[in-house]
């Protein structure tokens, strides 16, 4: 048995959209993929918190992880934090999260997901509509602004080269496309943004022999 655990903020929770986002599509595709031929599917499980940052994420991380392996079994770990440390705090003139706590919570990251598995993805950033995302409508201290998220992409990238761990930069797919489109209200992505962050991730994973 394969389990697939997958953590992250409300970009990998799949908020706004209906079908579950990304990570319900790619429960449904190994599903499908594995009933044709009769074979035992993963059990993919969305452990993704809307709101996380990083910081957030280290904190539950081991606890989360633990009670979900069994002997035996293949772990596959994909990560998919930062948008929320990149958001900017108008009142406090400040990020979320500072470029280096982010850097060393990534490696702390990496760190214990490598005591539970060898196969670690981390799915990068979503760029933002900033007409709607600067600030958000239901809080008008934070703002979302794309050269600071391309900037935590950009770290992300950095230290899964680093660490040798896989990287899928949705960031740079998306920017070169007219995202906003695929974004509900500016920030999330809508069920067209879903279907498109999944089919990069499946070419990723299995391009790398992940699934």
């Amino acid at each position: 048995m394969v389990n697939i655990l997958v953590f992250g903020d409300s970009l990998a929770y799949g908020a706004w959209d209906l079908q579950g986002g990304w990570v319900q599509r790619l429960r449904r595709f190994l599903e499908e993929k594995n009933l044709a031929d009769l074979s035992e599917s993963p059990l993919v499980y969305n452990l993704a918190i809307s709101g996380d940052t990083s910081t957030d994420l280290l904190e539950r991380f081991e606890s989360e992880i633990k009670p979900r392996l069994e002997e035996e079994e293949e772990t596959i770990v994909i990560i998919g934090i930062g948008q929320n440390d990149a958001q900017f705090l108008h009142d406090e003139n400040r990020l979320r999260t500072s470029k280096e706590e982010f850097r060393q919570n990534l490696q702390k990251l990496i760190s214990l997901a490598k005591k539970f598995s060898h196969k670690i993805v981390f799915i990068g950033l979503v760029p933002v509509d900033e007409s709607k995302a600067a600030p958000i409508p239901w809080d008008k201290n934070k703002f979302y602004l794309n050269k600071n998220i391309r900037e935590y992409n950009r770290i992300v990238k950095e230290i899964c080269e680093q660490n040798e761990i896989s990287f899928v930069d949705v960031f740079g797919k998306f920017i070169k496309t007219d995202y906003k489109e695929l974004l509900y209200e500016g920030l999330h992505p809508n069920s067209a943004g879903h279907e498109k962050i999944f089919g990069i991730l499946k070419v990723e994973l299995i391009k790398n022999g992940i699934i």
